[in-house]
């Protein structure tokens, strides 16, 4: 994976997240327009961060987060995500719940430490013996989402919106050793699952 290429297609999308404020200024633009947390879901333990809305009718979004994984489950790890999902599909529940069934999304996630990398030490391992890096993941993802009109039933909170999510993700290095396995490692070995909480201002 190139990793320029990357940074450009996220540096890109962030522009794109920037189109629903046009006639605001710059600064304005910087400001997120929600904040999430997440329960698991191959970016932490937990996680949390600050989100934009895509395009005119908010069937998308781009997220900013930071995870953390303690020692005794597994780390200390920190991991920072870029994640974008849309929601093609809309089920009006009644006048102040909506769901949203079936959200393909992508991120890409990167892992701090010295024991991480973008790519093997040169020294110790030939070119190309190893062609994944250890500290950067991309991902693909499908998500469930009930977004609560809060604006509608509960109007003192003064926010937009209160959403639930479920996401489901594997990512490119489980989806290789997937094929090169068939037979000993099933989809519920690849696929991972997580949990969420959108705030939307």
């Amino acid at each position: 994976m190139n990793i320029k290429h990357l940074i450009g297609a996220l540096f890109a999308t962030f522009l794109l997240a920037q189109t629903n404020l046009a006639k605001a200024q710059f600064p304005e633009r910087l400001i997120p327009q929600s904040a999430l947390s997440q329960y698991a879901g191959s970016i932490g333990f937990l996680s949390a961060g600050a989100g934009y809305e895509l395009f005119k009718n908010d069937r998308g979004s781009l997220d900013f987060m930071y995870g953390f994984v303690p020692r005794n489950k597994g780390g200390r790890l920190h991991i920072a995500t870029v994640k974008f999902a849309y929601r093609p599909v809309e089920i009006k529940l009644n006048d102040w719940a909506t769901l949203y069934p079936l959200n393909p999304g992508a991120f890409v996630s990167y892992h701090f430490g010295p024991k991480f990398d973008f790519q093997w030490d040169k020294d110790t391992y030939e070119e190309g013996y190893y062609w994944w890096s250890t500290a950067l993941r991309p991902h693909i993802s499908l998500g469930t989402e009930v977004k609560i009109n809060t604006r509608k039933i509960a109007p003192s909170l003064q926010i937009k919106s209160l959403s639930v999510y479920s996401e489901f993700n594997t990512n490119e290095l489980y989806l290789v050793s997937y094929y090169q396995n068939a037979g000993t490692l099933s989809l519920t070995d690849i696929f991972k699952l997580g949990f969420g909480v959108r705030v939307a201002f």
